[in-house]
């Protein structure tokens, strides 16, 4: 079991501490008459602010989403002179948990408004937004940047118009736009040649609001699948009875994932639904006869696979609504559906994910760097031409943080043309604080070395986190698993972003001073940032790898996780991205995510590619194991790579995995892996 190691405090500190954690003091005094603070020199990926010394703390994590849109954006101002203003947005590391490593003091207010009355004198004014036209927030957000303005609500504007705070509106966007497309073409038009060109900023405008506890605790389940079914063996035509949830307005049907540890949940194709044998609906999802009845989709996604269904993975969800005849006896409906369907019943109706508030997330950030913030979905035409008239203004090797629309459908297309544009993604629109954490200084990478086991005749296995490119996941989802019990008892590979080197060394040098000799951090897809290597051009590829190569150095990730897709298919590495990744990157190999069944092969120039498996549930992990001995002659070392969907397992589950192993299988580190089959190919021990 690895302990955490313990926070020094000093005694002035531990007072301020105490006396300040939940008052509502005013905050220290602003510098006054002070430049920009930020520092961004030409070869460095992303700027460093100015230290944090002291911190004015607000808890937003339940407040609405305008009053999170206001503060965030006043973050920005505030912090891009100095970090001074912290904002508590998430509770899943724990609400105070980084904001404790960050060894400085702080006030913990009580009422989130101190925040805004103390530090209200930075803020020129207020940029209002069009309630009816959610991309208007990111047309304010980027306005707000370029004219030192809060974003706020009609509503919050009048309130900020009033005393105490008596800040003018300098902007208003009601009625400016009357399309997403046509409120980005203006920001184009009027605001791009003012913004900054070495980030990109790509955010949602909205998000659903929050569920309240219990918001499904009246359902009862009706019907499950008891099996984890992947290939749509139980497909068939399901009859569900309703009618003893008659007697109210409507009955509210939720489709669910009975096994959400490993995303193959609920594909309903059709639904036909009676009322003493009448049908009051019939319909296919993905129509315009689904509409009327579709009370909650809860980012479930559409496939034109089978004829079209509609089908909810992991603890995805969506809810029809279905109102009989008063008088009704007998409802019921049948489903055309297949895979691990759990489907539940209620006549009270819940409050619908489809709700939208403002969001907040990394709102500071851009307002600070004066960014330019859109969201524009890749597989719509009129928006794909738009995104791609943006990426090819900035240079190679620019950032793109944030995230796409569309989700899965966005990232592939998404990253695809950033990749092809020589633009790299930072995942990141879950982050927060990131001008706070950019406010800190990073230590020198110096893992211990760990010495490679002797080359026998086994099945060396190296287990891999997946989602390190993504930057939030290394502020939320990785302090949790990092924190498991287990980690330590067993080796494992880690990916991370780099470039939390610039973004939050406080998070970097907590994984990397905590690090056991079984935890070893390497880069996550595809280096120094998320990009498919085949898609991005030729000409600049081996010049950016070679300029991110010293974040591979300095934060001793220097094996990469790779993914690379062209035209929504995984491939292999051409020769010339290989070469580079060889001579720039100087790795001693590669994991490719990629469906070719070969799991170690040795590329021209003496670069091994080991392919991953990728596991959810230990289950999975046994079968993908048991599957690599049966297919093992015993008379030479076999090489298996698997990745844990980072979501679904944790250490312990790792360790439980490893533990029902024979002898005959040894996990190791990526370095360790690597150097085994560099020996046992013949290679030199370095590249």
């Amino acid at each position: 079991m690895i302990r955490k190691k313990p926070i020094v405090i000093s005694l002035a500190l531990l007072c301020t501490l105490s006396l300040s954690v939940g008052a509502s003091a005013e905050p220290a005094a602003q510098p006054q008459g002070q430049a920009h603070t930020i520092s961004w020199p030409d070869q460095q990926q992303l700027p460093t602010f100015a230290k944090v010394k002291r911190l004015e703390v607000a808890d937003i994590y339940d407040a609405p989403g305008d009053i999170k849109l206001l503060l965030s954006t006043l973050q920005g101002i505030v912090n891009r002179k100095e970090p001074r203003i912290y904002l508590i947005e998430s509770k899943e590391e724990g609400k105070l948990t980084w904001l404790n490593d960050l060894e400085v003091p702080f006030t913990l207010h009580d009422d989130y408004w101190d925040i805004v009355n103390a530090f209200k004198s930075e803020a020129k004014g207020v940029i209002v937004y069009d309630p009816q036209l959610p991309d208007s927030i990111n047309v304010a957000t980027t306005l707000a940047g370029l004219k030192n303005a809060v974003v706020a609500s009609p509503e919050l504007a009048q309130k900020l118009a009033a005393a105490p705070y008596h800040l003018p509106v300098v902007d208003d966007l009601r009625g400016r736009f009357k399309d997403r497309v046509d409120a980005y073409s203006w920001q184009f038009d009027h605001l791009w040649g003012e913004t900054t060109h070495r980030m990109l900023i790509g955010l949602s405008p909205d998000t659903s609001i929050r569920l309240p506890e219990g918001n499904f605790a009246s359902f009862k389940t009706i019907a499950e699948e008891p099996t984890q079914e992947r290939d749509a063996k139980n497909r068939k035509e399901y009859d569900l009875d309703l009618s003893g949830f008659l007697g109210k307005e409507s009955v509210y049907l939720r489709f669910e994932d009975a096994f959400p540890q490993d995303g193959w949940g609920p594909a309903v194709h059709e639904v036909t639904v009676k009322a003493d044998g009448q049908v009051i609906a019939h319909f296919i999802p993905g129509t315009a006869e689904e509409e009327p009845y579709l009370y909650d989709r809860n980012n479930s996604q559409l496939s034109s696979g089978n004829n079209g269904h509609r089908f909810a993975d992991n603890g995805r969800y969506f809810v029809y609504q279905f109102s009989a005849p008063a008088g009704t006896k007998q409802l019921t409906a049948t489903v055309d559906m297949w895979n691990q369907f759990k489907i539940s019943a209620s006549n009270v109706k819940p409050v619908s994910s489809d709700a939208k508030e403002p969001y907040g997330f990394l709102r500071d950030y851009a307002v600070a760097n004066k960014a330019a913030v859109f969201w524009l979905d890749s597989n719509v035409p009129q928006e794909r031409e738009l995104f791609e008239k943006m990426m090819s203004d900035v240079k190679p090797g620019t950032p793109y943080l944030g995230w796409f629309s569309n989700d899965v459908a966005g990232e592939f297309s998404g990253v695809e043309i950033t990749s092809r544009h020589g633009v790299y993604v930072l995942a990141a629109d879950y982050f927060g604080n990131m001008t706070v954490f950019s406010g800190t200084k990073a230590k020198q990478a110096n893992p211990k070395p760990v010495k490679t086991p002797k080359l026998e005749n086994k099945i060396y296995v190296t287990y891999t986190f997946g989602e390190g490119d993504n930057l939030q996941y290394n502020e939320h989802r990785m302090r949790v698993l990092w924190d498991d019990p287990s980690r330590g008892k067993v080796p494992i590979n880690w990916t991370s972003s780099p470039l939390l080197y610039d973004a939050a060394p406080t998070m970097l040098n907590h994984y990397l001073e905590t690090a056991t000799a079984n935890d070893r951090l390497v880069a996550g897809p595809s280096g120094a940032g998320y990009f498919y290597p085949n898609a991005w051009p030729d000409n600049s590829f081996a010049s950016f790898l070679k300029q991110t190569y010293s974040y591979m150095k300095k934060t001793g990730m220097t094996i990469p996780y790779v993914l690379n897709r062209v035209d929504g298919q995984n491939l292999p590495l051409s020769e010339t991205k290989a070469a580079a990744y060889r001579d720039e990157y100087r790795v001693p190999g590669l994991m490719l995510m990629y469906d070719n069944p070969n799991s170690v092969e040795v590329l021209d120039g003496g670069l091994p590619v080991s392919t991953l498996r990728e596991i959810s549930t230990v289950a999975d992990g046994k079968k993908v194991l048991a599957d690599a001995k049966a297919n093992w002659d015993g008379n030479s070392p076999l090489f298996v790579s698997v990745a844990l969907l980072a979501w679904n397992m944790t250490p312990t589950q790792v360790y439980e995995l490893n533990s029902s192993l024979g002898p005959e299988y040894q996990a190791v580190t990526a370095d360790q892996y690597f150097a085994l089959i560099r020996q046992a190919n013949g290679l030199p021990a370095k590249p």
